[in-house]
């Protein structure tokens, strides 16, 4: 199976790895962001976790909010990527790390 993306869906892809890789380098220094082919309801598309064992998040509502930030970012990372997939979930503990679990489908 490929994953079949185009244009501007792969820029949409990458973009919000990327922003999720960010706050992996700033906040938690180490992580792991995996990548595989994903299938659900008839549809194929990409499935993006993004983990690390940094500080974790206290507040995952507000840092969903644009420009929220705990550093001397804009506040886009996490909601800007939410924008860019079709799925996104966040999972976080304080003292244990973050992980992100972004999809985006095949149109």
């Amino acid at each position: 199976m490929k994953a079949g993306f185009k244009g501007s869906d792969l820029t949409l892809i990458a973009t919000a790895i990327s922003e999720v890789a960010r706050n992996i380098v700033v906040y938690a220094q180490r992580g792991e962001i995996s990548l595989r082919l994903a299938t659900g309801g008839g549809r194929q598309g990409i499935e993006v976790v993004a983990t690390d064992e940094g500080p974790g998040i206290a507040d995952l509502e507000q840092a969903m909010q644009d420009g929220f930030s705990t550093g001397r970012s804009l506040g886009l990372g996490l909601p800007g990527a939410r924008r860019l997939m079709d799925e996104f979930e966040i999972a976080s503990t304080v003292g244990k790390g973050t992980t992100v679990t972004m999809r985006k489908w095949r149109p």
